[in-house]
């Protein structure tokens, strides 16, 4: 396995460490990413964990992680915060590409049930819309986010626009 991932099953068990300690201290936090497209059917990821929170919430969760013995870091960006479970990397994610996690986000999500954990998962558009905004000009790499959408695809329709500056995907049931 390249160095950059991580079994599929380690992401599972950190998640429900991770959850359960940001749950026990009442931090609010939505699943995304990767791993929301996946507990909706998509396909597994094998890179990190992320996790979307307000900023207080986020710093909130770094010193609730830290607590417990996870390393952590305030990288430069100054977008996310990064913890790590052994070599399992899980991103707090707070301001993704400029656009700060705000209520109508959390509005937004679901309740699902991953490995028979009940966690807010991120809805499907604000997931894509949050990985076709971090697309740059020069970094054009749109194959991860077909191999995410691809799967489900079948439960929804995704409608790809955009108007000025700003990207949007609109899905329908």
């Amino acid at each position: 396995m390249p160095e950059d991932e991580t079994p599929f099953d380690e992401l599972l068990e950190t998640l429900k460490k991770v959850a359960g300690l940001l749950r026990d201290a009442e931090v609010p936090f939505l699943l995304g990413g990767g791993l929301a497209v996946w507990a909706r059917g998509g396909p597994e990821t094998v890179h990190d964990i992320d996790l979307m929170l307000r900023q207080p919430d986020a710093e909130r969760g770094l010193r609730v992680l830290a607590a417990a013995g996870l390393r952590t870091e305030e990288p430069p960006e100054g977008w996310l915060y990064k913890a790590f479970d052994g070599d399992v990397l899980i991103d707090l994610i707070f301001e993704p590409s400029a656009q700060p996690i705000e209520d109508a986000a959390f509005e937004r999500a679901e309740e699902l049930n991953v490995q028979a954990v009940p966690l807010q998962v991120m809805s499907l558009e604000d997931v894509f819309v949050t990985k076709l905004i971090a697309l740059r000009e020069h970094e054009l790499d749109y194959e991860s986010v077909v191999q995410m959408a691809r799967p489900v695809r079948e439960s929804s329709r995704f409608m790809v626009s955009s108007a000025h500056s700003n990207t949007a995907i609109q899905i329908a049931k």
